[in-house]
């Protein structure tokens, strides 16, 4: 894998590196905003954000090694080198998700409630994070040309990066990342509106990132996959179906949130 880096006199420092960490910042101010206009407790939210992020990328590494565990048994060493990619970012939102109902639990905090706080944040962050994958040269399509990339309007330099050893692919980590920044727009607009149930912004989020994570799939050449299965895929069509049985309980017997009708100024 020929992955982007830069070096800081001996160190070496990879792009994808850089691409998390700035996903799970601004994903972390966002959270907090959103916190502090709900009206949570800022030590609270800031030790549930630190142990989702914590148990979060483990799960998400879990996750991809699992799926990839013939390598890893013959290579144990490289579990550790999350460096080199292989972040499942399911194995990662349902890690953060048991770690936020057990906290949430814990201090008798509605759990609906603070999954919509979280989503706004995590939906940017996952648009952020596909660039990760981007300079990973990862998540790419399958085969294509140059004249079809050239057709879709792409910049040059995403056009060369999907240029990997002599073969042009199709960027399917851009057709997600401009997917989930759409969705993240779209979070922006409803949490604005004055009627908000709570749970509907959680609901929107499963809805909206399973449909399209589903579709690009698809056409992703470097899939986990259960036999002929695609996980994502799989997993995919598990949170749709989670996110439109609490959109349809939420409609049905939800809750207002009130503290929307305050500012919602971004």
């Amino acid at each position: 894998m020929n992955r982007l880096s830069f070096t800081i006199g001996s160190i070496t420092i990879y792009y994808y590196s850089v691409m998390m960490l700035i996903a799970v910042v601004t994903a972390y101010f966002i959270i907090m905003k959103e916190g502090k206009r709900k009206h949570i407790e800022k030590e609270f939210l800031i030790n549930l954000i630190f142990y989702c992020i914590l148990f979060g990328f483990v799960g998400a590494r879990i996750y991809y090694v699992l799926f990839n565990l013939d390598y890893y048994l013959q290579n144990p060493i490289e579990i550790l080198k999350i460096w080199n990619g292989g972040l499942a970012v399911h194995g990662g939102l349902i890690a953060g998700f048991v770690t936020l109902v057990i906290y949430c639990k814990k201090y008798k905090q509605n759990i609906l409630k603070l999954t919509d706080i979280a989503v706004v944040g995590i939906l940017l962050a996952q648009a952020i994070g596909r660039w990760g994958n981007f300079f990973n040269k990862e998540a790419h399509g399958p085969i294509t040309t140059l004249a079809v990339l050239k057709q879709q309007h792409l910049p040059n330099f995403i056009i060369e990066g999907m240029h990997i050893s002599g073969t042009y692919y199709l960027p399917t980590f851009l057709y997600e990342s401009i997917w989930n920044l759409v969705g993240f727009l779209c979070l922006l607009f409803l949490r604005r509106k004055k009627r908000l149930k709570i749970g509907t912004l959680s609901a929107f989020y499963l809805l909206w990132y399973s449909a399209g994570r589903f579709v690009i799939e698809y056409f992703r050449t470097d899939s986990l996959m259960l036999g002929p299965i695609k996980i994502a895929m799989a997993v995919s069509v598990a949170l749709f179906i989670a996110g439109m049985s609490i959109m349809i309980k939420v409609n049905r017997t939800g809750k207002f949130d009130h503290l929307y009708n305050e500012d919602t100024k971004m």
